[in-house]
């Protein structure tokens, strides 16, 4: 590079637009121009101490000899309409973070990795019509993203909080029965089975009066976590209230449910829980239901599992029971 580049950086867009080079480089927006090659014409300030290219180095050059971050055939097409219909194109940050990756240097947006960037890219229309070059502006909107995507994070953790239990990380009642309702309509539609499983923690109120409630959660959450290592993603699981959970095995008969519920039980049984230097063991009572076309709604598909664990716990509990349907006289 000579010594014109320099005239040529601080005049050339000014000289084109009747705008003062100390404005151009006093602004805090990025501005740069650009032939229909992307060679540099201009690059002001802001481009400088964000992209650490000083305007002398660039100019003349391709944009992408420098930014070779910047994927060349995606922008030259970006930029099409720009020369062919003489329309400004817009690339903001929900879509594309940023066009060039430049470090952040304000405090309030120091946490973030790169700067977000809002670009315009507009003609700039010579005296016969022509356009023959463009300018693009590089807005820094990284407080902006910060604050949304914070936002958005928040908003998330609240929907999860309002989805799960606090206690054991399984789904909560209200989310459970929501899903439970969308899984028996699927049930209904298809012609796979799926199998509910209802359980809870034998004899547990005999556990928080002899330990305390305190060594109750603790019991409570170490089932969750057992029941978490027995079922799969599709699978759907929830503390339905109290001591008492409930699971949905989808495209599962009971004959693959029974497998799950034996192995739940023995797993449980051999659970040791220490509390201030006690150690507590329990077992737990299973009851399971197939889906039938002939339950009248999903709530009947439940109380049909829940039927079948009031006989495992009027049996002898730590065991499971299944659901057989009154034989049609």
């Amino acid at each position: 590079m000579n010594a014109s580049t320099d005239a040529l950086s601080t005049g050339a867009l000014a000289n084109s637009s009747q705008v003062p080079a100390e404005l151009l480089d006093s602004i805090e927006v990025g501005i740069a121009v650009l032939d229909r090659n992307f060679k540099v014409q201009v690059w002001n300030k802001f481009l400088e101490n964000h992209g650490a290219k000083k305007a002398e180095a660039i100019i003349g050059d391709s944009l992408f000899s420098h930014f070779p971050e910047i994927e060349e055939k995606w922008l030259r097409t970006k930029v099409d309409p720009v020369f062919n219909l003489k329309s400004p194109v817009f690339i903001i940050w929900e879509q594309r973070p940023y066009l060039f990756k430049f470090g952040c240097n304000r405090p309030v947006t120091s946490a973030a990795e790169f700067m977000y960037q809002n670009v315009t890219m507009f003609p700039i229309v010579d005296k016969r019509g022509n356009v023959e070059r463009f300018c693009m502006l590089v807005y820094d909107v990284t407080e902006q993203a910060l604050g949304k995507r914070g936002m958005e994070h928040l908003n998330e953790e609240l929907k999860t909080a309002s989805r799960v239990d606090g206690l054991t990380g399984l789904y909560n009642r209200r989310y459970w029965q929501e899903r439970f309702d969308e899984m028996h309509k699927l049930c209904v539609r298809r012609e796979k089975p799926s199998t509910a499983l209802m359980l809870d923690i034998d004899h547990f109120k005999r556990i928080n009066d002899t330990y305390g409630h305190q060594a109750g959660d603790k019991v409570i959450k170490m089932l969750a976590a057992l029941i978490k290592r027995c079922v799969r993603e599709t699978d759907l699981a929830g503390r339905y209230g109290g001591e008492e959970f409930a699971i949905i095995l989808n495209d599962s008969s009971v004959e693959d449910a029974k497998i799950v519920a034996e192995r739940i039980r023995q797993l449980a049984q051999r659970l040791v829980v220490e509390h201030e230097g006690e150690s507590i063991s329990f077992t737990v009572s299973l009851g399971l239901a197939q889906f039938s076309p002939d339950f009248k709604g999903a709530m009947a598909w439940l109380e049909c599992a829940d039927q079948a664990l009031y006989e495992a716990k009027e049996n002898g509990r730590n065991q499971y029971r299944i659901y057989a349907a009154p034989s049609a006289l």
